[in-house]
C-alpha cells in the first residue's frame, strides 16, 4: 500500500515519543469544559511547534472583504475606508482557500470505552481540538453529526460566535442510533458547495463497501479527506482476560464470549476489515489514520497539519 495516502499511528499507551508536550488523555478528560480541553491540547501542541514554519497563517494578500464584528482591526484598510466610507479588511490567501468540515460519528458503537471514557467522548474532544486549532488559523469550520437521532449541521464559517456554536453541538449528549455513515457523508457532499478538507471521526465499524460511494462522491466534489479511525485499545488487541456476556451496542444482542477460544478468529476478521479499509481509502486517495483512545489527542493535530500541507 502507498504510504503517502495511508498512515497508522498506533502507539503504545502514553506514547514512546520524544515529543514531551503530549498530555495523557485521561487527564484532559477530567476537564469538564470542552473548549478548555481543546485549548489545553492546542496550546501544548503549539508550544511544541513554536519554532516550526507551520506557525501562524499565510501573509500573502488575496482580496478584500467587508468588515465583520470581531475581525482584527489591524487588518482594516484605512485608505479604502477613506475613499469609500465603508469598512473592509484585507483577506489573506490562507483564510480564503481553506474550508474544513468535521463529520463526527456518535452512533451506538461509539459508546464503547474501557479507558474511563467512551470513543464518542474522545471523538468529540478530538473534534473540538481540531475546530479550535482551525478557527485559530482563521479557517472556516463546519460540522455535521453522524449516527444521532437528530443530526446537527453547521456550514463552514469563520465569524464571531461560530466556534461557540460548534462547541455547543459537540458538548450535547446525543442519543446514538445504528451507524449510517453513508447517508451522513452523502448529505455533507450535497450541503458543502465549496470544496475543502473533510475530516471524518469514526470507528468505521460498518461494511467497507458502504463507505466507497459517499467518499468517492466527496472526492468528486473536489474535497480532500482525512479519516481518523477512533478505536478502543481492547478492540485493537482483544485484551479481554475473562469470559463474559457482551452486548452489541448497535443491535442490543448479547453473546457469551470466551476470549481464549475466539481471540484468533476475532483478530483475523478485525485485521481483514482494517486491510479492506486501507485498500479502499488508497483507491479513493483518502488519508487514513488509526487513533486509539489511550493516545494523546495531539496526534490528530499532526495528521491534520500533514493533510493541510498536502492540500
Amino acid at each position: 500500500m502507498s504510504q503517502s495516502t495511508t498512515s497508522r499511528i498506533d502507539l503504545p499507551k502514553g506514547g514512546n515519543s520524544p515529543r514531551t508536550w503530549f498530555i495523557d488523555p485521561s487527564a484532559i478528560m477530567q476537564i469538564q469544559n470542552l473548549i478548555l480541553r481543546a485549548k489545553t491540547v492546542v496550546e501544548g501542541f503549539s508550544n511544541g511547534l513554536h519554532r516550526s514554519s507551520l506557525r501562524g497563517f499565510s501573509v500573502e494578500f488575496a482580496e478584500y472583504r467587508p468588515y465583520v464584528l470581531g475581525d482584527d482591526l489591524r487588518n482594516l484598510d484605512w485608505k479604502l475606508v477613506a475613499r469609500s466610507d465603508r469598512y473592509y479588511v484585507k483577506q489573506f490567501e490562507d483564510e480564503t482557500n481553506r474550508r474544513c468540515y468535521l463529520a463526527v460519528d456518535q452512533s451506538k458503537s461509539m459508546n464503547y470505552g474501557t479507558a474511563g471514557y467512551t470513543k464518542a467522548e474522545y471523538a468529540r474532544t478530538m473534534a473540538a481540538t481540531l475546530a479550535y486549532f482551525l478557527y485559530g488559523q482563521r479557517d472556516a469550520v463546519g460540522l455535521i453529526s453522524c449516527g444521532t437521532a437528530q443530526p446537527d449541521y453547521l456550514p463552514a464559517r469563520h465569524r464571531t460566535g461560530h466556534l461557540q456554536q460548534i462547541m455547543s453541538i459537540l458538548g450535547k449528549e446525543n442519543v446514538g442510533i445504528e451507524s449510517d455513515l453513508s447517508a451522513s457523508l452523502a448529505q455533507l457532499a450535497g450541503l458543502s458547495k465549496r470544496r475543502g478538507l473533510v475530516i471524518l471521526l469514526s470507528d468505521l465499524l460498518v461494511p467497507v463497501e458502504s463507505l466507497s460511494q459517499p467518499l468517492g462522491y466527496l472526492r468528486g466534489r473536489g474535497h480532500e479527506i482525512l479519516v481518523l479511525r477512533v478505536l478502543d485499545r481492547t478492540e485493537v488487541d482483544f485484551s479481554l482476560q475473562q469470559s463474559a456476556m457482551l452486548q452489541d451496542l448497535e443491535t442490543g444482542k448479547e453473546i457469551y464470549v470466551d476470549p481464549a477460544a475466539i481471540r484468533t478468529d476475532y483478530l483475523k476478521k478485525f485485521n481483514q476489515h482494517a486491510d479492506e479499509l486501507t485498500e479502499m481509502c488508497h483507491r479513493k486517495s483518502v488519508r487514513l489514520a488509526n487513533v486509539i483512545t489511550d493516545q494523546p489527542l495531539d496526534h490528530a493535530l499532526f495528521e491534520l497539519v500533514h493533510a493541510m500541507s498536502r492540500g
